[in-house]
């Protein structure tokens, strides 16, 4: 079902969603497989907790309402990043039916972006709906594949110069600070078995966190509107599946998040902040 699959990619989707310009992209250099980020310096190993609701929903859409929580983790493993992802959310469809929807996402990713291993769980109204489990591997040519063991084992080839999810935060933090508007790649997060999806980012302008009473680790830092657009390879759609809109912070901490699938909306608000301690590399 349609609505299931929405839910259920909803919560993976956080990590990385968007807008499309009608202009061609603008030229950018693109780093090769394995080059370190500049923006890795500033990332901030981190706990965030964001409320989810239901912003909007047009009258033909089939969700009422969306609540719940997220809890988003991005820690320092010293050779790699780890981050984990869980949610609580129930959805409530206009029929007046219900679901609740409990994933853990949780990944290993080298610092190097060569190498990369995920799993994902998802409950469905307390009952196990889905499993995803694998390793992926990129090589310096630009080439890779990756190996699922759940739901069921098979071998993927990757499509060349992909980039697996943190990279691909870094990449946008490297657009920004440099100053680049646009820029195009393709992404293996394993959240499901279906593949690689091509994101079309938008980078705005960006400026100082000032307000008061920001979180100290918020307050001073450059953040910037960032827009994606979700393109699932083996999808021939126009249109993206989802986008997503975030203000992103240099150290890689997300503000906001809206996350928009055509016919409706998600919020999340950013409730609380914490550093995680330093890995001791």
């Amino acid at each position: 079902m349609q609505n299931r699959r929405t839910a259920a990619r909803l919560a993976v989707s956080a990590t990385f969603g968007a807008f499309l310009l009608a202009l061609a992209p603008v030229p950018v250099a693109q780093a090769a497989p394995g080059a370190a980020s500049g923006a890795a310096a500033e990332i901030l190993p981190h706990r965030a907790v964001y409320k989810m609701s239901l912003l909007s929903a047009r009258n033909s859409s089939k969700v009422s309402d969306v609540r719940g929580r997220m809890m988003f983790e991005w820690a320092d493993a010293c050779d790699g990043w780890t981050t984990e992802q869980r949610f609580q959310l129930r959805f409530v469809y206009a029929e007046g039916d219900e679901m609740a929807m409990n994933t853990n996402y949780t990944t290993w990713e080298a610092k190097d972006g060569l190498r990369y291993r995920f799993n994902v769980r998802k409950l469905i109204n307390g009952e196990v709906d889905e499993e995803v489990r694998g390793e992926a591997r990129l090589e310096k040519d630009g080439t890779g594949s990756a190996n699922f063991t759940k739901p069921e084992a098979q071998e993927m080839k990757l499509p060349d110069a992909t980039m697996f999810p943190t990279a691909h935060t870094l990449a946008i933090l490297d657009h920004a600070g440099a100053g680049d508007n646009f820029f195009n790649r393709i992404v293996f997060d394993g959240a499901d078995a279906e593949g690689a999806t091509e994101v079309s980012t938008v980078i705005g302008k960006g400026d100082t966190v000032k307000e008061d009473g920001t979180d100290p680790l918020l307050k001073g830092k450059k953040g910037w509107p960032v827009r994606m657009a979700f393109f699932p390879l083996k999808s021939d759609a126009a249109q993206p599946e989802y986008e997503m809109s975030l203000r992103l912070l240099q150290n890689g901490v997300a503000e906001s998040m809206q996350i928009d699938y055509g016919d409706f909306t998600v919020n999340a608000i950013l409730e609380k902040v914490e550093a995680l301690p330093k890995s001791g590399c």
